[in-house]
């Protein structure tokens, strides 16, 4: 037995609802009325696209076609994190893109293969779906962590230049920026883990009871998705802070300012 069918009409009483945030916020002197309008006039727009286009790419279920999707996300998903970061695109966008694509490439395929043991590693509802939800919190990880590193260092410039002066490297200089945006960015995720089942029913046991798997399957896939979300988000922020360096810092060791945004 599967979830029970929401009609396009019902979904309209729940945006009823928004109705009375426009009230408060105009009383209390917010005005993004408009833009939260658009914000909700895109989502619908672009889920309907996506869920048709989705079908689509499910009913023909072809690997290079499931790959090619995946990466044009991850391509997205780069453009959307250095436009949210003090980062210049022309600089750090293929940095940005390499850090995205090879740990969640890896750890989908290792997820399909190892862990859930499907026929076909590219299988479109797997490949496309798992990916999706690795590259949603990749990408958030990546703004936190990336934006934390570079402000970090742009504030604290005359210090890291002082540690340099002292004979440290520019890894050691920057350590300390370094830990701190690892930690901003995955923190969320442990105090996610920490208190899941408890505080919360995360989204993939939530979908897959509704489908009509049981609770200890929908659990089961809960924990592995968790744990690969992690570990993915980690090696993400690791590897974009890592490889965005060497192109955000000279011969020697000097910050490059000019490609941050003003």
């Amino acid at each position: 037995m599967g979830a029970i069918r929401i009609e396009y009409s019902n979904l309209l009483y729940l945006m009823v609802l928004i109705i009375p945030i426009f009230f408060v916020n105009r009383y209390i002197g917010i005005k993004n009325e408009k833009k939260i309008i658009i914000s909700i006039l895109r989502m619908v727009v672009q889920l309907s696209i996506v869920g048709i286009y989705l079908q689509y790419i499910f009913d023909l279920n072809n690997p290079i076609l499931n790959i090619c999707y995946i990466v044009i996300m991850i391509g997205v998903a780069s453009f959307s994190i250095v436009g949210s970061t003090p980062l210049k695109l022309n600089r750090v966008f293929i940095p940005v893109f390499v850090s995205l694509l090879v740990p969640n490439i890896i750890m989908v395929l290792f997820f399909n293969g190892v862990v859930v043991q499907i026929n076909s590693l590219f299988d479109a509802k797997y490949i496309i779906t798992i990916g999706g939800m690795l590259l949603g919190n990749g990408l958030s990880g990546n703004i936190v962590g990336l934006s934390t590193y570079y402000s970090g260092l742009s504030k604290n410039v005359e210090v890291y230049n002082y540690d340099l002066a002292l004979g440290a490297t520019r890894f050691e200089a920057s350590l300390p920026y370094f830990k701190e945006a690892i930690l901003v960015s995955i923190n969320p995720t442990i105090a996610s883990m920490a208190t899941i089942g408890l505080v919360s029913l995360p989204g993939m046991m939530t979908g897959q009871i509704l489908g009509g798997s049981i609770p200890m399957e929908a659990i089961r896939y809960q924990i592995a998705i968790m744990v690969a979300i992690f570990v993915a988000k980690y090696f993400n922020i690791f590897l974009a802070i890592l490889l965005t360096s060497y192109r955000m810092f000279d011969h020697k060791d000097q910050l490059k300012t000019k490609y941050l945004k003003v």
